[in-house]
């Protein structure tokens, strides 16, 4: 069989976390940058049918794309990297794998054949490998598979590699292989026996590397690299330095010195030209080189992991350098949060975002926030929960309505000033059934939203089963919290802002997952700009 989409498939071995996700996006801006149309995707291998249900202390961040899959956090840094949307094609789990090949059995799509992992459960890896590549819309699609070479789980995504390699023929199909080469303070050397290990064990699944980037803090030897070709069957030019870089969006520039994009398009029998990432180095320039620096703070449950705000943190970048100042995100645990500490706590910061979220734990702390920087004001970004919490805070102190929750909260609040979807009540499941991808929202002419979007027509992605209670809506907006952004069909409330404060606004939706480095998020950039104004006002 020959195709026309070439295909890339990224293993990793020794240890997870060595960072597949930066180095496949890295590796597809170069080829973007070059004039291919690429788009990646993301193979994990664990049961759960998408990571919508895990805690974020399991896996980090629920990443949402514009068709509403709940999928990886790589799929953010993909979509960062190509300012190209990705899609419920772009990951596949191994419980939809299984899902699919079980509704089919029990369909009799099988003829009465025993189902086995090969051929059954490896064929339906190797359709959903290609769905992309057979829509005509990409000449390079590059396949990321998640965990390491040797778990029990990546077993049926290696071996369909292997039949996939053979099935795309010379030139279509190679696999570049992620590894550890590890440095001994006490031996004072590198040591290349982790990846000749992890290079046999995938070999033992009948696959060879064709190119390996290794993962150092140390610069690779050429003696080195000449020792790990010869062990690890590969030429000397495939074995590719990934050291340790001060951000992630480095990689695109050390992939290019290492030559990475050159050797993937010559083994995929493709031309190379120089790749154009004057944007992409002017970002970085304007990244590197603030004027100024401010301080956010960031009030969640879920602070101390990284991931867990990882496309938040993120727009923090990509706002930042538009506005060349260095964004300080400071976390800050809801849970410690009160009104005795507030102060002591908030005070410093020339901005407060309070995160997205789900259930009671450590939402006083958030509403405590959101009732100093109101008070104070010191700008503030609601994201979701955070937004629904602003309300909250807004009914109790400035309504006076002490009881005021979300149901989701206190099922048996007097005053339910956020309550669950109207849709939602009669749901059972919890996966993959809230409010999820891109929505349409009209934006009220005049208000601070529109001014920051110059648009009064915007669409976001969501990832939520509560809502603003439109019965408070009219209350609300008598106090001086004004309704701003609407949903067209459904009057459902987006947006608030509170029009005496300099910068307060709360979005149900989530603006953080479509900020890249070419477009960051209007809304990002407005706040970080706030928050520089406030600091110079101190």
């Amino acid at each position: 069989m020959t195709t026309n989409t070439k295909y890339i498939f990224v293993t990793g071995g020794v240890t997870s976390s060595l960072g597949k996700g930066i180095i496949a996006a890295s590796l597809a801006k170069l080829l973007q940058s070059q004039g291919y149309r690429v788009t990646i995707q993301k193979l994990d291998p664990y049961i759960n049918v998408d990571p919508g249900t895990l805690n974020p202390y399991e896996h980090g961040e629920c990443y949402v794309t514009e068709d509403g899959a709940e999928t990886d956090l790589d799929l953010g840094h993909y979509e960062r990297f190509l300012n190209v949307p990705t899609s419920q094609a772009n990951n596949v789990t191994t419980g939809r794998i299984y899902q699919s090949v079980i509704q089919k059995e029990r369909e009799g799509k099988f003829l009465g054949k025993t189902v086995q992992v090969v051929p059954h459960i490896t064929d339906e890896i190797k359709r959903r490998v290609q769905i992309l590549g057979k829509s005509g819309d990409y000449d390079i699609v590059i396949t990321e598979i998640g965990g390491t070479v040797g778990d029990i789980e990546s077993l049926p995504y290696i071996e369909a590699v292997r039949q996939l390699r053979w099935d795309l023929g010379e030139h279509n199909g190679i696999v570049i292989h992620l590894t550890l080469v590890p440095y001994l303070s006490a031996a004072g050397e590198l040591k290349t026996k982790p990846t000749q290990h992890s290079v046999k064990t995938l070999m033992e699944s009948g696959v060879q590397a064709d190119i390996l980037v290794c993962r150092t803090e140390h610069n690779l030897p050429k003696d080195l690299r000449k020792k790990l070709a010869l062990f690890c069957n590969v030429t000397a030019d495939s074995v590719i330095q990934s050291i340790d870089a001060s951000t992630i969006y480095d990689v695109p520039n050390l992939m290019l010195k290492e030559g990475l994009d050159k050797i993937v398009l010559k083994k995929l029998a493709l031309e190379s030209a120089k790749p154009e990432l004057k944007n992409w180095n002017k970002f970085l320039r304007r990244h590197k080189n603030p004027k100024t620096e401010i301080n956010i703070g960031l009030i969640g449950k879920y602070v101390e992991l990284q991931d867990s705000y990882k496309s938040i943190l993120e727009s923090f970048i990509h706002a930042g350098a538009e506005n060349e100042v260095k964004v300080n995100v400071e976390s800050v645990h809801s849970e410690y949060l009160n009104d005795e500490n507030a102060g002591l706590m908030l005070a410093h910061l020339d901005g407060v975002l309070v995160a997205p979220g789900f259930g009671e734990r450590g939402i006083e702390g958030k509403i405590c926030a959101v009732k100093y920087v109101r008070e104070n004001n010191i700008p503030f970004l609601g994201i979701c929960l955070g937004m629904q919490m602003a309300v909250i805070e807004f009914a109790r102190n400035v309504l006076n309505l002490k009881d005021a929750n979300s149901t989701e909260m206190d099922p048996e609040t007097e005053h339910p000033v956020i309550d669950l979807m109207e849709e939602q009540k009669t749901i059972k499941n919890k996966g993959g059934t809230m409010r999820l991808g891109a929505w349409d929202c009209a934006l009220m002419p005049g208000s601070k939203v529109e001014k920051i979007y110059k648009n009064q027509h915007i669409s976001e992605r969501h990832r939520h089963r509560y809502e603003f209670n439109s019965d408070y809506r009219y209350q609300i907006e008598e106090g001086g919290m004004l309704a701003t952004g609407l949903n067209p069909k459904t009057g459902l409330v987006e947006i608030v802002e509170i029009s005496n404060h300099p910068w307060f606004i709360g979005v149900q939706y989530h603006p953080e997952y479509k900020s890249t480095v070419a477009n960051p998020h209007p809304l990002f950039v407005g706040f970080v700009k706030a928050a520089l104004k406030h600091k110079k006002s101190k």
